[in-house]
């Protein structure tokens, strides 16, 4: 430690300042917030989650609280809102903070709530970045993306304004939060961002003029009684024309609620379709592992195997089959992990026809009338009618 240019006291030359309070800017001072939060958190009684180390529980009686931290913003909520109300006056007294009411704003997503449920929407952030790309009068696309593009990092000249590109790309990635229809496309574009070419710029732009069309759309969130979990996987075998790696994609259904989707290029090149499907089995598995150890500490264990669905057969025999093949040993690892889970009762990975594959969305350009059909099974839509009983 040294004294700060323009503070140096010759007096006392071996002398520092104590600081009062963690600055932002400083690389410890994260680490030094969460120490401090979690510490006065744990010491009222809160847990902290093995699975997520932002959420912290409180379980004590017939008393419940779940709090979630990112930095300094906070979303609370407790079995009860007296007890509701004591939790914030206990923060209130040891943190500086302001208390905004009920959720309807968190992270640049809003939330609007009414009686049927939730709906989470980014749509002055899509607007924001239209703006940004000197697009907000453009003329709307259908679709996100056409059913052939299939992106070389060799297509065209390169683009002149680099920086441009990976800011809508990186803006584009946090819009996925709310909207999984175009996660598939944003995937693409990302791809190239440390050499950027107008092809892949225009293909960018086909992504915006969608948005212009579908700015107000979000999720929808509706309460359920049904506590198991469902997923669906899909792959589309070599589709990199560079590297002829697989993308992989899924998503994963609590009821008829969407929690969680991903779409990902493999890291390594698949000698056949039975094993870019079941790479994709083996991510999805993983993820529905960690989703149920989350909901287990969240005290909604699942009593119930999670169904898989893959519209691969040899990917669902491979899953059950106790028998080695030579075509599968290099392999090996990712099967024994689904296998191990599917003994223990934990995953069933079922077939599922192509034209009830969801996670289609997510690995390849569709349609019009599937991407709808899809999109809605996924449950982006637009906001709903405000009622009279909206709250």
């Amino acid at each position: 430690m040294q004294q700060p240019p323009g503070f140096y006291d010759q007096q006392f030359p071996d002398y520092v300042c104590r600081l009062k309070r963690s600055l932002y800017g400083l690389k410890q001072a994260p680490r030094a917030w969460y120490t401090r939060f979690s510490s006065f958190l744990l010491a009222k009684g809160f847990r902290s989650s093995v699975s997520d180390s932002s959420l912290f529980v409180y379980r004590h009686g017939g008393h419940t609280a779940y709090l979630l931290l990112y930095v300094d913003d906070i979303v609370l909520t407790a079995s009860d809102s007296s007890f509701l109300r004591s939790i914030i006056l206990q923060l209130s007294a040891e943190f500086a903070m302001t208390d905004l009411g009920p959720l309807h704003h968190f992270l640049g997503i809003t939330v609007t709530r009414d009686a049927s449920g939730l709906f989470l929407s980014q749509s002055q952030y899509a607007r924001d970045i239209l703006a940004r790309a000197s697009m907000s009068a453009c003329k709307p696309s259908a679709t996100p993306v056409d059913t052939s593009s299939k992106l070389s990092a060799t297509d065209g000249p390169l683009f002149s304004d680099d920086t441009l590109y990976r800011s809508l790309a990186g803006a584009l990635q946090y819009l996925t939060f709310t909207r999984p229809d175009i996660t598939y496309a944003v995937q693409q574009v990302c791809l190239f961002m440390h050499e950027p070419r107008e092809a892949h710029f225009q293909f960018m732009k086909r992504i915006l003029r969608y948005l212009q069309g579908t700015l107000d759309y979000g999720i929808r969130i509706t309460p359920t009684t049904v506590s198991s979990l469902t997923a669906y996987s899909d792959a589309d075998w070599g589709g990199c024309p560079d590297s002829r790696r697989s993308t992989s994609g899924y998503c994963v259904f609590m009821g008829d609620n969407l929690i969680s989707w991903s779409s990902k290029r493999q890291t390594t090149v698949s000698r056949s379709s039975a094993e870019a499907e079941y790479r994709g089995v083996a991510n999805v598995v993983a993820e529905v592992s960690w989703i149920r150890n989350l909901l287990l500490e969240l005290s909604i264990p699942i009593r119930t195997a999670t169904v898989v669905y893959c519209d691969n057969v040899s990917a669902v025999y491979l899953s059950d089959n106790p028998v080695q093949h030579q075509r599968t040993k290099h392999v090996e690892i990712d099967i024994h992990f689904v296998r191990e889970k599917v003994r223990v009762g934990q995953i069933r990975v079922l077939h599922v026809p192509s034209e009830f594959q969801y996670a289609d969305i997510f690995t390849k350009g569709l349609p019009r009338q599937l991407f709808y059909s899809f999109r809605d099974s996924l449950r982006v839509r637009p906001p709903p009618a405000s009622t009279e009983g909206a709250y």
